[in-house]
């Protein structure tokens, strides 16, 4: 007869949430986007505005990288010629 244990085997402790990202919110109107950011963290935050156009033959586009240091905050803009997909802030750091 095989024995049980009393206790499960013990699980590596998780790694702490890293704490870096600026806090994005995103709003499309139309044919236009724009992304309000804020970074409550002490590392800064490159942020990047992303607009994905719902038409085969209007431009996606990619905005230029933006710093936002410590409690900083910046405005992302974007646009389609006509209808927005989709729009998204990517995040690196600096």
């Amino acid at each position: 007869m095989s024995q049980i244990p009393a206790e499960p085997p013990v699980q590596p402790a998780k790694p702490a949430k890293e704490l870096f990202g600026a806090d994005c919110d995103t709003e499309i109107d139309g044919s236009q986007v724009v992304a309000f950011c804020h970074n409550g963290y002490p590392q800064t935050d490159l942020v990047r505005l992303h607009v994905e156009c719902d038409r085969w033959w209007d431009v996606d586009g990619d905005g230029a990288a933006v710093a936002v240091g410590p409690a900083g905050r910046v405005e992302l803009s974007g646009r389609c010629w006509k209808e927005v997909r989709s729009a998204w802030v990517s995040h690196q750091r600096q």
